[in-house]
């Protein structure tokens, strides 16, 4: 046990002070190293975004008290707690990685927030443009991310544009988000300060455009931030929000290194089969006929691309 003291000023209640609270005793916390030496640093992300660790509970040891707490002599046979972190990891025990949480600072455009909200198991708590004028900050995409859309893909793009139409579109979005934020500030100012409307912030803000700056703290568990980071550094996800879900794939490294290790090779770089392409799969190693007859033309070919096949 050590002694921690706190501030007087945090324990002012009416006016008094009690000299009872001056002085407490409380457990050493489980703490990260390198997650402190990361607290309130702010890293870069597209043109003016960032994350920030605003604070942090647990790490890789408190994951495995939490198991063996929970399952008492049924983990004795694995001795190692990295071993045990991937055995966790490897049969779905997620309870235990509920024990951990990391509150991030986020600042990112209104369309990425929309992406990213979409993930409910978390507390957020955003920026209100109700109460405040927001900045006149817009994500801008540099050239080698304008792309046309993709013909196979509903949701994504493909080949990149030629130099001169890229930057024509940037010309237009550089325009038009300075326009509307013109506009913006425009219609809120109120009429004693030389304004003509006065309007609420609160309506005011439904002109700007959704490439627009917000910013909000997203508290989250390891085991909800896993499957965040399982589907948004994906790949295939778009550029704009994988390249945040990159970033704190970094942090998290670093704060829980073996929980990281064991989410990248179970999870993240795993793959889950059907019950059709498992039994494809034996009937090949037992060297036995094949056939995709219980797959649809999709599911043979996003089998193959799972196996690397040419087939």
């Amino acid at each position: 046990m050590t002694k921690i003291t706190i501030p007087t000023s945090d324990l002012i209640l009416n006016g008094t002070v009690s000299a009872a609270m001056l002085e407490t005793t409380s457990p050493i916390r489980p703490h990260s190293p390198a997650m402190d030496a990361m607290l309130e640093q702010e890293f870069p992300v597209l043109d003016h975004g960032f994350i920030r660790v605003v604070d942090y509970m647990g790490n890789d040891a408190a994951v495995v008290q939490a198991a063996r707490t929970s399952y008492g002599t049924g983990t004795k046979a694995v001795t190692e707690d990295r071993g045990l972190l991937r055995y966790l990891m490897r049969h779905y025990h997620s309870t235990p990685f509920e024990m951990c949480e990391v509150k991030l600072h986020v600042k990112l455009p209104i369309f990425v927030a929309r992406q990213w909200v979409r993930h409910r198991m978390a507390n957020i708590n955003e920026y209100s443009a109700r109460y405040s004028i927001l900045d006149r900050e817009f994500y801008i995409p540099e050239p080698e991310h304008l792309a046309v859309q993709s013909t196979d893909n509903k949701q994504g793009r493909s080949a990149v544009l030629e130099p001169q139409k890229a930057d024509e579109i940037r010309q237009w979005l550089i325009r038009e988000s300075d326009r509307s934020y013109d506009n913006y500030l425009d219609v809120i100012q109120p009429e004693d300060e030389g304004g003509h409307y006065g309007l609420a912030r609160e309506l005011a803000r439904m002109n700007l455009p959704t490439n627009i700056y917000t910013q909000w703290y997203w508290k989250v568990d390891v085991h909800n931030l896993m499957n965040f980071l399982r589907l948004r550094a994906d790949p295939h996800a778009q550029y704009e929000i994988r390249v945040y879900a990159e970033k704190i794939l970094e942090i998290f490294k670093e704060w829980m290194p073996h929980t990281y290790e064991a989410f990248v090779d179970y999870k993240l770089n795993g793959m889950s089969l059907s019950r059709m392409e498992v039994e494809y799969i034996r009937a090949a190693l037992a060297g036995l006929p094949t056939d995709f007859k219980e797959m649809s033309t999709r599911e043979v070919t996003e089998f193959k691309k799972k196996m690397l096949l040419n087939l």
